[in-house]
C-alpha cells in the first residue's frame, strides 16, 4: 500500500467579533516577530486598523499585499515582496483568493501560513489546495494552513451569494466521494473512508437543513465548521479526492470557457445536479437542496450559455485525464451533453 502524508490545521478558532484576538491568535501559534499580511484592497479597508491593533497588542510587525487576482505574474510579484519582508508567517486575509495567494507564497518560501476568511463560498480555508489561473485551471496541491481564524461576524456581513456558494461547494462531496468509491472499484485507488465520511457529513449536514435555511436564513456558523471539516477531509485524504470529483472538472472547464461567470460553489452546484444524474443519484433532491440554500440551478441565473454548459461536460474529463470519475465512463459528446443539461433543467 502506498503511503499518503496527512497535513492537518494545528489549531482552529471560530468565533464571533473576536477580530481583536487574531494577533493573540497568532502569538500563541508561533510567537512571530513579523508577519506578511495579503488581502484584497477592499477586505484591507474594512479590517485594516482592527488587525493592526491586535497585532501591535502583541508587539508583532506587519507588512500589508495586496492581491489583484490569481493570476501566476501576480503571485510572483507578492512572493517576491514578501521574500523581501523577512516574515516568519504568511496571513491570508480575505476570500479565496488572498487565501489561495498565501498558501501558494508560504509553500513556495517555506514559511508556515495562516488563513482569515472574511467569506464562506468555498473550502479553501482549510485546505492544502489553490487554485491557480493558468493553462490547466485545476487545483494544485500547497500546503495545509497551519492555523485557521475565523470571526462568524465578519462571514455575515459579506454578500449572502457568497455563503450560498459555500454550500454549493459542499453538496459537492456527495458527487465526489461517489466518484471517489468508482476509482477505487475500477483501478483499485486508495480509497479512504474516514475521509470520505467526513466530507460526506459535511455535505449532509446542509442538505438535512435546507428547508429550515430556507425559511430563516442561512446558519453562518453551520456552514463555516461544515467547510473546515470538508478541507480537513482533504488534509486527512491526502487529496482532493473527497471533495472533488467530476463536478469540480466541470466547474475548471467552465472557469476556462467563461471566465468570471459565477462562482466557483455555484458552479460545482450545477455541475452537481448533471453529475449526479449520470451516477444514478437523486439529482431532483440535489436540484431542490440547492434552490433552499440560495444556489443557483440553472446556467440563466449565473449568465452562462447553453453552449458553454455542453462545451464544458465535453471537455471536463480531459483536464484531468489522470482522475477516474463518471466522466471516464460516459463518452460525453455534444448530444448527450445537452440531453444531460436538459434533461436535468439546467439549461
Amino acid at each position: 500500500m502506498k503511503s499518503h502524508t496527512m497535513e492537518l490545521p494545528r489549531q482552529i478558532v471560530v468565533g464571533e467579533k473576536n477580530i481583536g484576538e487574531f494577533g493573540g491568535f497568532l502569538y500563541n501559534l508561533t510567537k512571530p516577530k513579523k508577519v506578511s499580511l495579503i488581502s484584497g484592497s477592499h477586505v484591507k479597508k474594512i479590517l485594516k486598523q482592527r488587525i493592526e491593533k491586535s497585532l501591535r497588542s502583541k508587539k508583532i510587525k506587519f507588512v500589508w499585499h495586496t492581491s489583484i487576482d490569481n493570476q501566476i505574474t501576480t503571485l510572483n510579484k507578492i512572493e517576491k515582496d514578501v521574500k523581501k519582508d523577512k516574515s516568519d508567517l504568511v496571513a491570508g486575509i480575505g476570500g479565496g483568493r488572498s487565501v489561495d495567494t498565501a498558501k501558494m507564497v508560504s509553500f513556495n518560501l517555506k514559511i508556515p501560513f495562516v488563513s482569515l476568511p472574511t467569506a464562506a463560498s468555498h473550502d479553501g480555508m482549510a485546505s492544502p489546495f489553490v487554485s491557480v489561473k493558468s493553462d490547466k485551471p485545476h487545483s494544485i496541491v500547497t500546503t495545509a494552513p497551519l492555523g485557521v481564524f475565523v470571526d462568524i461576524d465578519i462571514i455575515k456581513k459579506a454578500p449572502s451569494r457568497l455563503l450560498s456558494s459555500g454550500c454549493g461547494d459542499l453538496i459537492a462531496n456527495i458527487i465526489a466521494v461517489k466518484d471517489w468509491q468508482l476509482g477505487r472499484d475500477r483501478t483499485g485507488e486508495y480509497y479512504g473512508r474516514y475521509s470520505a465520511d467526513l466530507a460526506m457529513m459535511s455535505a449532509k449536514i446542509v442538505m438535512e437543513n435546507s428547508s429550515q435555511y430556507s425559511k430563516k436564513g442561512l446558519d453562518a456558523r453551520v456552514i463555516v465548521e461544515a467547510l473546515i471539516s470538508a478541507g480537513v477531509a482533504s488534509c486527512i485524504a491526502g487529496s482532493s479526492r473527497p471533495c472533488s470529483g467530476a463536478e469540480h472538472l466541470f466547474s475548471h472547464a467552465l472557469d476556462k470557457i467563461a471566465p468570471g461567470k459565477g462562482l466557483h460553489g455555484e458552479k460545482c452546484g450545477l455541475g452537481s445536479i448533471m453529475i449526479a444524474k449520470l451516477q444514478g443519484q437523486d439529482w431532483k433532491k440535489i436540484t431542490k437542496t440547492l434552490k433552499e440554500l440560495g444556489v443557483p440551478t440553472t446556467a440563466k441565473q449565473i449568465g452562462l450559455t447553453k453552449d458553454q454548459i455542453i462545451d464544458a461536460l465535453v471537455i471536463a474529463q480531459g483536464l484531468r485525464p489522470e482522475r477516474y470519475t463518471i466522466l471516464k465512463e460516459v463518452e460525453m459528446t455534444e448530444k448527450k451533453a445537452l440531453n444531460l443539461a436538459k434533461s436535468t433543467k439546467v439549461i
